[in-house]
Order: C-alpha cells, then sequence, then structure tokens
C-alpha cells in the first residue's frame, strides 16, 4: 500500500513540475495542428501553386519564411520534435517506426506500430495538456500509437471498435470493412477519411488540442517529384482540407478561442541516382550470404539523403569503424561521413544514451538517395524526389503559419525552428513545458496574453 501511495505522490510531484497551476490553464482555448506531410518552405513562393486558403492564413495570420527540421529529416522524427520541443537526441526517434537489430546479423528493420511509451522518450504537449485537464485529439498524427494521454483519435491504422471509427460506421461515412482494409486504399481516400474525422472531432467533441496529419503530398513528392504537376493537385486538394477546418472552426462558433498552427515536418529534393553502400559493404566481405539470407557485421539504414551505419559486431567496433570509413570515404554520392563525436551538433543521440542511435552516419550528395538494397550495382538511375538530407538544406526547410484567436494579422517571421512549436502550444494553452530546446514564437504568445488579459 505505501509503494502505491509513493508512486502517485511522484506522478503527483511530476505533473505538478510539469504544467502551470490549475488556475492558469486556459480551458477555454483550442489549438489545432495541421501537418501537410512533405510541403516545402520553398513552394509558398510559387505563384503557380492553388493555394487560396493558405495564402489567406497567411495574410491574416503569422507566416514564417521557413522553418527548420530537426535531422534526420523524415516524417517521425520531426513530427515527434513538433510535439516534445526537443530534437532526435532527447527523444530518440530516427526513424518512421522502431528501429530493431536482429541479433544473428541480419538486416535491421523499422516496425511502426511499437507503443508510444516505447518510442518517444520526451514529454509531449498532448501528455502536459490531458495531465492539466484538457482534452485531447488525435488524427494520423505519427508514434503516438498506444498513448494514454489522447482523449478522441481515429489513428494512422484506425480501429474499427473504436469509439470515432464506430460513429462514422453507424452514420454510413465509411464501412468496418473499408476500414480493415484501410491500409490498402489510396492515400488520396485516406486524406478524406482523417479530413472527415478530424471535422467530426471539432464538431461534435471541441478538444483543446488537436493534432492532424495529412500525407497525400508527401507520396506524389516521393513518386512524381517536388512541383511536378502531381505535386502541385496534391497541394491543391491539401488547401481544400485546410479550408474545410477553417469553415467548421467558423460556423460552429470554435473560431473565436481557436488557433489554427499549419505545418509540414520537411521540405523535398527531385533525385536522379540510388546508392547502395551495402553493396560495397557486401563487395569487401563484411555482408555474406549465409543459410538465413544476407547477414553481416555492419549495415547502412537509409533515412533517404542520408543513412545510418550500425556495427553488430561490438568486439571489433573500432576496426570495423575504421574499415567502414575507408570503404564509403570517398564513394561515388557519398558527400561526408559523421562520426558519434560529431552527432550533437546533428541533434542525434550516440550510442551510449539510445540503442536506436547509429555508429556512423552518411550524408548524400544533392540528386542522390541511399537506398538499403545489398546486392545488384553500386548506383542506379531512379526518379521522383526525397527527403532525409541534413536539415541545413534549403530545400529541406518546412511551413509554418498560425492564424486564429490571439494570432495578430500580418506578421511574417524569418525562419524558426519547429521546436518552437511544442512551447508555442503550451503557452497558448496556459501550460509550461520545461526542458526544451525550442521557445516559444513572441509574436504570437504576447498577442494571446494581450487578448486573455482583456
Amino acid at each position: 500500500m505505501f509503494s502505491r501511495l509513493l508512486y502517485w505522490l511522484c506522478v503527483a510531484a511530476l505533473t505538478a513540475s510539469a504544467v502551470l497551476s490549475a488556475a492558469e490553464v486556459h480551458k477555454d482555448r483550442m489549438v489545432v495542428v495541421i501537418s501537410l506531410d512533405g510541403f516545402p518552405a520553398y513552394a509558398l513562393d510559387d505563384p503557380r501553386l492553388p493555394i487560396p486558403t493558405l495564402r489567406k492564413l497567411a495574410r491574416e495570420g503569422v507566416a514564417a519564411e521557413s522553418m527548420q527540421p530537426i535531422n534526420p529529416t523524415v516524417t517521425w522524427p520531426n513530427h515527434t520534435a513538433i510535439v516534445t520541443g526537443v530534437d532526435a537526441s532527447e527523444h530518440h526517434v530516427l526513424f518512421n517506426g522502431l528501429l530493431t537489430r536482429p541479433a544473428d546479423g541480419e538486416r535491421p528493420s523499422s516496425e511502426p506500430w511499437r507503443d508510444k511509451s516505447v518510442m518517444v522518450h520526451a514529454p509531449t504537449i498532448y501528455d502536459l495538456a490531458f495531465e492539466a485537464g484538457l482534452t485531447t485529439a488525435q488524427v494520423d498524427w505519427v508514434a503516438i500509437y498506444g498513448a494514454k494521454t489522447i482523449t478522441w483519435q481515429f489513428a494512422e491504422l484506425p480501429d474499427p471498435n473504436g469509439p470515432i471509427e464506430r460513429e462514422m460506421i453507424a452514420e454510413s461515412i465509411v464501412s468496418a470493412d473499408q476500414l480493415r482494409k484501410f491500409e490498402d486504399s489510396s492515400q488520396a481516400w485516406q486524406d478524406e477519411m482523417w479530413t472527415t474525422a478530424a471535422l467530426k472531432i471539432l464538431r461534435e467533441h471541441h478538444p483543446n488540442l488537436l493534432l492532424f496529419h495529412l500525407l497525400t503530398l508527401d507520396d506524389m513528392n516521393h513518386q512524381y517529384g517536388p512541383m511536378s504537376p502531381a505535386s502541385f493537385t496534391a497541394m491543391a486538394l491539401l488547401d481544400g482540407y485546410v479550408k474545410q477546418v477553417v469553415d467548421q472552426l467558423e460556423s460552429s462558433g470554435l473560431a473565436k478561442k481557436a488557433t489554427l498552427i499549419i505545418v509540414s515536418d520537411h521540405g523535398f529534393r527531385g533525385i536522379k541516382y540510388k546508392i547502395h553502400p551495402n553493396v560495397l559493404l557486401h563487395d569487401k566481405g563484411i555482408l555474406k550470404e549465409s543459410a538465413n539470407g544476407t547477414t553481416g557485421d555492419a549495415w547502412v539504414v537509409s533515412t533517404g539523403g542520408t543513412a545510418m551505419v550500425y556495427i553488430n559486431n561490438p568486439s571489433r567496433k573500432a576496426a570495423l569503424t575504421t574499415e567502414l570509413r575507408e570503404i564509403l570515404n570517398g564513394a561515388e554520392g557519398i558527400d561526408r561521413i559523421y562520426a558519434v563525436d560529431e552527432f550533437s551538433e546533428l541533434g542525434l543521440p550516440t550510442p551510449s544514451a539510445s540503442d536506436q542511435a547509429p555508429d556512423l552516419m552518411l550524408a548524400a550528395k544533392p540528386d542522390n538517395v541511399f537506398s538499403n538494397e545489398s546486392s545488384g550495382e553500386y548506383i542506379t538511375p531512379t526518379s521522383g524526389g526525397t527527403h532525409g538530407y541534413l536539415n541545413t538544406d534549403p530545400k529541406m526547410q518546412s511551413i509554418f503559419l498560425a492564424w486564429g484567436a490571439g494570432v495578430p494579422s500580418g506578421v511574417r517571421l524569418k525562419s524558426i525552428s519547429n521546436l518552437d512549436v511544442a512551447p508555442t502550444i503550451a503557452q497558448i494553452l496556459g501550460l509550461e513545458m520545461k526542458n526544451v530546446k525550442g521557445k516559444p514564437i513572441e509574436a504570437i504568445v504576447k498577442s494571446a496574453q494581450e487578448k486573455s488579459a482583456k
């Protein structure tokens, strides 16, 4: 009994230290975050882009010239940065899932459907909001599976037995069979269902915080390349979905208390070549064929424009590190190799801090993308687009717009960091995020505080 009491006292103490007093929590406020996956900052300035709603929100609210993502510039690490205010060196999300490394030297793989409690190693804004008595919601957010601090959800893979899903089935919006086959449907249809669910949650449940993620543009940019006709069509579609959210907030009267934040997780580059570092490792005997397939003492795992190198044989780590550098240094398409002592400047965890951390990181030259194959040619032609390049790359910069309650009109910011988003949301909701690397965006926070004081 005493140990159980002590546990709950500790939980209460941690909660009290994470949020402000209940009297200061703004239970009458709402923040809606929409993430338009793969929307590059450079696209917003293109006059050919059919995005009247986003341009309207930029005119009437706050718009940043660009928003810098974290490394690696891929979806799950950056969505986690947006809700934690810290980079991968602290939240430990490096892939679109949890990296697992087989003990027998087989190829590492990324498992997406792992609990948030296992993947995310930092407090999130939705954790703090829930603990402060606010209601939270998510639609297709990532690295959030199994989170116990979400009040309402329609997940990336919807559950036909979930409350929101059951309501949508009862209303003949979608069938249980369609939800069971959700992963096999088109990306455009998935975005339509996610938007329908988000509108339903806003209309019927009025959460204090909604996190909402759309994927069509990322899908089109990968397949056809950024700023292609398919990309423009996808951006027009997303603009229409954003308009539906704005219309819902205005028609329901929620716009008077809701702050809408539009972000993306990363930008995009066009690509011409695939480079296959594991082919070089195979040629040098580090990877070998066995009864179980290809196994070895080290593997290179792609994150698009960067790649992580993992050494499986700890007894030979020093020698293998030297050998790998000799193999990969100067290889066509590889721009630079980063060692563990350089990870801090990249915002990456070290192997001593996280089992997700690599032993080396590779950066590709423009036009090149890393691939995981270990057989065939080292370089092969390709097309389309990708991300994952270093977060200092101008093409990797993402978007930030804010509009609605407490947001000043016509404010233009220079480049900000996506680490600033979570502490800004916290301030709007009357919460406080401690030990974050980002800072509240002053123009928004100051305006929101002045509005609350009136």
